[in-house]
């Protein structure tokens, strides 16, 4: 009963993605489109930010209000109008705005399928599956942006989007249970429900919201500056090192489908995975930062990828474990709206260091985001205790 809703949560994920990554190829296109210069156009970059945290503030609460479904449909119906809008070239105005919903929608979708796939049998992997199809559609949206930037306007783009957001929507109405709206507490009885306030105050969610904004700002971050580093230090040509970048993203998707399986069958808990990848990711950034060739700074960019895969869908899978179930939808939103901070803010921080300081500073500053995940890690593993200690299901992800 939950093969549907799975490989339609994929198919999704593989949207997201895709709109994720043709952002930067139709930049150039909007530029000229609107007249307007790179600052400008850094505006809706703030506005789909904006439109994503709100929407991991409000998951939990949706959920319990309306259940998974609804606001599965919420975001899908959010995302498809955003898209279509975007596809009618509103004025520059308007862009700006929409990009509130289309954040807001693709924020819904993301936070609601983590929380749904996190409570079934085998989260881990299903988890690590769905990311790993977040990273196939940000590997094919450059590809499909490019195509049609050669024969069409960039609003084909999202035109396209949006007509694929479409019957998403419709198919999550019928593919996925319909769950029942939580019921209003009596009199003098407490509320079921898990509150905003109660999952900012869980020390759980604070380290695990703390350590998902540092990896995406770490993922982020390396992906962004890989190229000039490359370039700029180890005198790699343009074309080598776009091929480097290329294979660093990836890593990042292979590893999300091999880790965790793999991880099962030598019997390890998804802590222990976690933890051993995270050694994996520190020693691939000391690696880089003293590679003495290219060829070796280009074998760690590419390991450092495969580290850092099964980091995000791990951390969301442990969240039932070490919060109150009542709190998991809300937790796992508030995650992954704080995660856009690190996206932003630390790539930023990046590139500052690289103007004033040096491109040189990259790997060092990745060593120090490495090593602040892996402390925040443990000392989220330490509040959970025992419980994330217990062996994997033995039961297969659907």
């Amino acid at each position: 009963m939950t093969k549907a809703p799975v490989l339609l949560s994929y198919f999704a994920f593989v949207l997201v993605g895709l709109s994720a990554g043709v952002g930067g190829v139709l930049i150039p296109a909007q530029i000229a489109d609107y007249g307007v210069d790179e600052t400008t156009i850094g505006l809706t970059f703030f506005t789909t930010s904006a439109g994503f945290m709100a929407a991991g503030a409000s998951t939990g609460a949706l959920v319990h209000r309306i259940g998974v479904r609804s606001v599965l449909v919420l975001g899908g119906a959010a995302f498809a109008l955003a898209a279509l809008s975007m596809a009618a070239r509103p004025p520059f105005a308007g862009l700006v705005a929409v990009q509130l919903l289309a954040g807001y929608g693709c924020g819904l979708l993301e936070s609601v399928l983590n929380v749904y796939l996190a409570e079934l049998p085998g989260a881990t992997t299903l988890l690590n599956r769905l990311h790993a199809f977040f990273g196939l559609g940000a590997l094919l949206g450059p590809l499909l942006a490019a195509w049609l930037l050669q024969t069409q306007a960039w609003t084909a783009v999202w035109l396209v989007l949006g007509l694929l957001a479409v019957p998403l929507t419709v198919a999550f109405l019928v593919a996925y249970p319909r769950t029942a709206a939580e019921p209003a507490a009596g009199p003098g009885e407490q509320p079921r429900r898990g509150t905003l306030a109660e999952a900012v105050r869980s020390p759980a969610v604070v380290f695990a919201s703390i350590f998902l904004s540092v990896y995406v700002g770490l993922e982020i971050g390396v992906g962004t500056w890989a190229f000039t580093f490359l370039v700029s230090v180890h005198a790699v040509g343009t074309l080598a090192a776009g091929y480097t970048v290329s294979g660093y993203w990836f890593g990042l998707t292979l590893g999300r489908f091999v880790i965790s399986p793999a991880a099962t069958r030598l019997g390890l808990t998804p802590a222990t995975m976690a933890t051993a990848c995270l050694a994996g990711v520190t020693a691939s950034t000391a690696l880089i930062w003293a590679a003495p060739a290219a060829p070796v700074a280009t074998a760690g960019f590419l390991l450092l990828g495969f580290c850092l895969a099964p980091l995000f869908p791990t951390a969301m899978a442990v969240v039932p474990e070490v919060v109150e179930p009542r709190l998991v939808a809300t937790a796992i939103g508030v995650m992954n709206g704080v995660s856009v901070l690190g996206g932003s803010g630390l790539p930023w921080l990046a590139g500052w260091l690289a103007q004033h300081v040096g491109i040189r500073t990259l790997m060092p500053f990745a060593l120090v985001l490495s090593l602040v995940q892996l402390a925040v890690w443990r000392l989220m593993l330490a509040r959970a205790g025992a419980a994330t200690a217990r062996p994997a299901p033995a039961e297969e992800a659907p």
